[in-house]
């Protein structure tokens, strides 16, 4: 007869077994809310198309650990109160195993304290330094930092000598967050900021910010915003007959921004990611190859890439290969995994994460670009 302790054991493995065989054969339930329509479309529209197309491939091609993805998605129009039901119903009824999105910051932080309280793992699609700064256990995120926006163009200015500038910015949490670093860290690099000035998101016109600004006398302008905001600026300083040097934040990292601009966008920098420059770094670069892997594939189903995207496909694989290294969707071995990140090349950069830094990214993750004939340009 078998003893209890032998008894004991096999049901203990049976049990593990059965249950390894009901994980195996599981979903796995991947939430997002992003801001597909309204004044966000623009970076929610190519997140949803990037995790979608990439879900259906990695379904295709057998699953994660053998396991198929399901994506829950609701669209917040960039509405931050959406945000919190959306993410309540994620976490509640679809139960979900983790959480990538949020296009914007006003929406990512909105729901922080449910993904935290939830002990949820979270990648944000959003750009202000707050979402990782300081460190939150449960969130991380995949765009550059305002911060690192605001320190690229200012080593930028230097360059130019550049000492004087004036400021306009967007009344949304990036534009808010943005112009926050910029006065912050201006002192540090010599930069002296003379004027400051914001608009609203329903603005259709900003030519009395401008002329103020303007009259401040400045040597270049600084916009830090999303959506239609920077394009209105951008056209309302050719209108104007301004002719110093505009500087954009990375919020207007996509070809919508040089269209919605037109001509006045010639000579525009802004730090950006090197995905729209993919066909121009040379071939040494570590990123090249998987860029122009997911630009081709993009643009084949889609058009135009834009950095938003980027941030998509960083994000869902930043989870994808934590759920394989963990071997399971426990919700602390996947986010454990996902702050041991090293080395991981995406759109945005060379991701190395860690209990300090749950972003990854330096600063060389950016490049300076110029707008030149419509097009993006490598300031060398």
């Amino acid at each position: 007869m078998m003893n209890n302790t032998l008894k004991a054991l096999l049901s203990g493995m049976v049990l593990l077994l059965s249950c390894a065989t009901a994980q195996a054969g599981s979903e796995i339930k991947l939430g997002t809310f992003l801001a597909v329509t309204g004044p966000a479309s623009f970076l929610g529209d190519p997140e949803l198309k990037t995790l979608q197309m990439y879900v259906e491939k990695i379904n295709r091609e057998g699953g994660v650990n053998g396991r198929q993805i399901k994506l829950f998605h609701y669209d917040t129009g960039a509405n931050p109160k959406k945000a919190v039901n959306f993410v309540k119903r994620l976490i509640k009824k679809d139960r979900v195993d983790l959480i990538v999105g949020g296009s914007t910051s006003g929406t990512t932080m909105a729901v922080i304290p449910l993904v935290e309280a939830a002990k949820l793992p979270f990648i944000s699609m959003a750009g202000s330094v707050k979402i990782i700064d300081p460190v939150k256990k449960w969130v991380f995120k995949t765009p550059h930092t305002d911060k690192m926006a605001a320190q690229k163009i200012f080593l930028d200015m230097n360059k130019r000598g550049i000492k004087k500038v004036g400021m306009i910015s967007g009344s949304g949490g990036f534009g808010k967050s943005g112009r926050g670093q910029v006065l912050a860290l201006a002192p540090e690099y010599g930069i002296e900021i003379v004027a400051d000035e914001s608009y609203g998101k329903k603005d259709t016109d900003m030519t009395a910010q401008l002329s103020k600004i303007r009259a401040a006398n400045p040597e270049a302008i600084l916009n830090f915003g999303f959506g239609s905001g920077p394009a209105i600026v951008t056209k309302n300083i050719g209108q104007l007959g301004i002719t110093l040097p505009l500087y954009q934040s990375h919020g207007v990292a996509s070809k919508k921004y040089i269209e919605m601009s037109g001509a006045s966008a010639e000579g525009v920098r802004l730090p950006a990611a090197s995905l729209l420059v993919a066909n121009k770094l040379p071939d040494s670069d570590p990123q090249k190859k998987v860029i122009l892997a997911y630009k081709t594939a993009y643009e084949a189903q889609h058009g135009a890439v834009s950095t938003f995207g980027g941030h998509g496909y960083d994000a869902l694989f930043l989870a994808v290969e934590a759920i394989k290294r963990a071997g399971s969707t426990d919700k602390e071995a996947v986010r454990t995994e996902i702050e041991k990140t090293r080395n991981f090349i995406g759109a945005g950069g060379v991701f190395n994460m860690s209990p300090k830094d749950h972003l990854g990214l330096g600063l060389d993750a950016f490049k300076m670009l110029e707008i030149k004939n419509g097009d993006w340009s490598i300031v060398e």
